[in-house]
């Protein structure tokens, strides 16, 4: 079985939806196997955006994502990568079709609800990074 893991944002623990995005992924035969609420410090999200470090939004990126614990979950199922990423629909909220998660409660590119793993590669390591 696969695992992707998924970081619930801080806009969609302020808005109350956590149950509303494990119920459609769990509906969608995909299983949470582990989760937890944690504050994210600046190290820890340098580590996770390092690939976003250098451009002028980052520190947006940082103040955002450490405003509020979030939550972090293992989902695992077939093809749990793909199966993830397509509920959630694109990144950008504003472009996401109505029936995804980001589609129908996103409201922009960052605020976007959930953070997923985009490959079998990256969830390898996000896993690691945020279940030691």
């Amino acid at each position: 079985m696969e695992k992707s893991l998924i970081i619930l944002k801080p806009d969609c623990m302020q808005r109350k939806l956590v149950g509303q995005v494990i119920s459609r992924l769990e509906n969608a035969g995909l299983n949470p196997i582990a989760c937890k609420i944690i504050n994210l410090d600046n190290d820890l999200l340098r580590e996770h955006y390092a690939h976003l470090a250098h451009l002028t939004f980052f520190p947006e990126i940082v103040e955002f994502m450490s405003s509020t614990p979030v939550m972090v979950i293992i989902f695992e199922g077939e093809n749990a990568v793909e199966r993830v990423r397509n509920i959630l629909g694109p990144t950008d909220s504003q472009k996401a079709p109505a029936g995804t998660i980001r589609g129908d409660f996103g409201l922009d590119k960052m605020r976007n609800i959930a953070h997923a793993s985009d490959g079998k590669d990256s969830a390898e390591k996000e896993i690691a990074r945020f279940f030691r």
